[in-house]
This record gives structure tokens, C-alpha cells and sequence, in this order.
């Protein structure tokens, strides 16, 4: 089974098994990692905002107009910002690495 490693804000990296199919944010909450996902994978927020390592962001689908709307109200964007929802654990993806970034942006609270 792949594999993912999210980097903490501690710098403490967590390994953990990726089901081919999962979304990066799917994969997070099964495995209690700090990853909002506040409208719940549905692209209405940016609070699953990861930051990918280099070495892997050209690997990935490119990102929707939709996704890149999203981005553009996370917090702390970055070139190789995605959102976690719309990254799909893939064999060829074994090993991904990301970032959780420093802090969140919650749009959706009324």
C-alpha cells in the first residue's frame, strides 16, 4: 500500500499508509492528523490547504480553476499549495509528501 508523510508545524514527520483512491484530506482524518476540511471535501473552502513537497507537486493532476479559486483564500499559499481534498492517493504517488501550513483560513463560519 502507498505510503504519505505529513510534516507538522513541529517538523515532526508522520508516516502513514495512503489507500489508492483517498484523498489526501480522507487519509488525514482517518488517521487523526490536524487537517480541517471544514465543508467536508465539497472544493467551498481552503481549510484542507497543504503545502506539497517539491519534489512531488509535478506529479500531481494539475489543479482545477475551481481548486485554484479555493487557494487563493488559504492561508500561508504557496507555489505548490493544493488542497487536500482534491489530491487522490495514486500508486505512482508512494511516498507524497506534504506540509501542513501554519494556520487556516475559515471562510464558512457564520
Amino acid at each position: 500500500m502507498p505510503k504519505i508523510k505529513f510534516i507538522q508545524n513541529d517538523n515532526q514527520v508522520i508516516e502513514i499508509d495512503a489507500p489508492v483512491g483517498l484523498s489526501v484530506l480522507e487519509i488525514a482524518h482517518r488517521n487523526n492528523i490536524d487537517l480541517e476540511g471544514a465543508c467536508e471535501g465539497s472544493l467551498a473552502c481552503s481549510t484542507c490547504h497543504v503545502i506539497v513537497d517539491n519534489e512531488w507537486y509535478d506529479l500531481l493532476s494539475p489543479a482545477t480553476e475551481d481548486e485554484e479559486d479555493m487557494l487563493d483564500l488559504a492561508f500561508a499559499l504557496t507555489h505548490t499549495s493544493r488542497l487536500g481534498c482534491q489530491i487522490i492517493m495514486t500508486d505512482e504517488l508512494d511516498g507524497l509528501t506534504v506540509r501542513l501550513p501554519t494556520g487556516t483560513r475559515n471562510m464558512m463560519v457564520s
